[in-house]
């Protein structure tokens, strides 16, 4: 049962951060706002784009480990990655962004990317 939920966690999240990256590159002023930082049209294109690979390479990066190098170096990736989520939440509140966006969307993501590592290590 863990190792079920703690594999399932794991590709969700890397899924998920996947298709973040895909709708900043896709939809950036969109997935700006949803962000919690909205972008004006024309302007931040350029950093729209790379959040949007930053991201994408993250969710493959993940995958890859877990199929290709095992449990512990995935555990050891949440662990680190979960430094992102964590500076999102900075970033959000430092340039004009809701509490709730920051700590209800970034905080709880870098939250669950940790819980994510513990089940991980746990295995």
């Amino acid at each position: 049962m863990l190792e079920t939920v703690a594999y399932g966690l794991a590709i969700a999240l890397n899924l998920f951060i996947i298709f973040i990256g895909v709708r900043f590159l896709l939809v950036p002023h969109a997935a700006a706002a949803g962000y919690g930082v909205p972008v004006e049209p024309g302007k931040g294109d350029a950093f729209l784009a790379v959040k949007g690979v930053r991201d994408l390479t993250y969710g493959l990066v993940g995958l890859a480990l877990l199929a290709f190098a095992g449990v512990q170096a995935e555990a050891w990736f949440m662990l680190l990655v979960a430094l992102a989520p964590l500076g999102d939440t900075v970033i959000v509140l430092r340039h004009g962004g809701t509490k709730a966006v920051a700590f209800g969307i970034h905080f709880a993501t870098a939250v669950t990317v940790l819980i994510s590592a513990a089940l991980l290590f746990a295995l």
